[in-house]
């Protein structure tokens, strides 16, 4: 078994389609028709991944999406959308979704997806396995918890894994192609925002004035560096 997967889609032609290949693959497979069911199961049951259609009756799946990070759980999320536009891509992104793809879709790039997202960031250095602060935050590596004066952050599991791995390698710049490669687990940048995105997430969530941010620092025409 590879990993227990939520698809919250109200077509069942494409529930069965998908659903047969996940299990396919090896991951068990639970549905949900509409976003308040998908709502409910996302945040009662454990699961590794989470599909999550945009346009659903009841709750779309941006709706949905939000309330599941404001629950404090970070179950990486993939989005399916039949919106082209950049800005609603963008949209899913900022309230907490790690990936996205846009129907129809190939079969093929919809697995390699779930597979990217059910990889784990890459271990952390023996010496920095129990946490760190800086200015108010404390990150719980062990935990994957995050506390901004003793309170959650509420950070989505892509969100975490960035933070990990700037963490992992702090005061070294590293660039964007390395952060898709390596977080994401993408071999191209198939999605130039996708990065600059997630930092500017974690800015609003970590750092005091995130116009100047004092700890996730931008490199110009390279990257970004960790700095605490």
């Amino acid at each position: 078994m590879r990993g227990n997967v939520l698809f919250v889609e109200d077509e069942q032609a494409l529930q069965m389609t998908v659903g047969d290949r996940l299990r396919n693959e090896g991951y068990v497979v639970e549905y949900a028709a509409n976003g308040d069911e998908g709502f409910e199961k996302a945040t009662q049951l454990p699961f590794d991944l989470i599909i999550l259609d945009v346009m659903l009756p009841k709750r779309d799946g941006f709706d949905v999406c939000k309330g599941i990070r404001e629950a404090g759980l970070i179950t990486p999320i993939l989005m399916l959308t039949a919106r082209g536009q950049t800005s609603d891509k963008v949209s899913g992104l900022k309230i907490g979704a790690d990936d996205y793809v846009t129907k129809p879709f190939n079969m093929l790039e919809l697995m390699a997806r779930v597979e990217a997202l059910m990889r784990r960031a890459p271990i952390r250095p023996p010496e920095q396995a129990g946490g760190l602060d800086f200015g108010s935050i404390h990150v719980d590596l062990v935990g994957t918890e995050v506390t901004q004066n003793g309170r959650p952050v509420n950070l989505s599991a892509r969100e975490f894994q960035l933070l990990r791995y700037l963490v992992d390698h702090r005061g070294a710049t590293v660039s964007r192609e390395e952060l898709l490669k390596q977080v994401w687990g993408y071999s191209a940048d198939i999605y130039t925002r996708t990065v600059d995105v997630h930092v500017a997430s974690l800015r609003q969530k970590l750092e005091e004035d995130p116009k100047q941010p004092k700890f996730v620092l931008t490199v110009q025409g390279f990257g970004y560096k960790f700095k605490a």
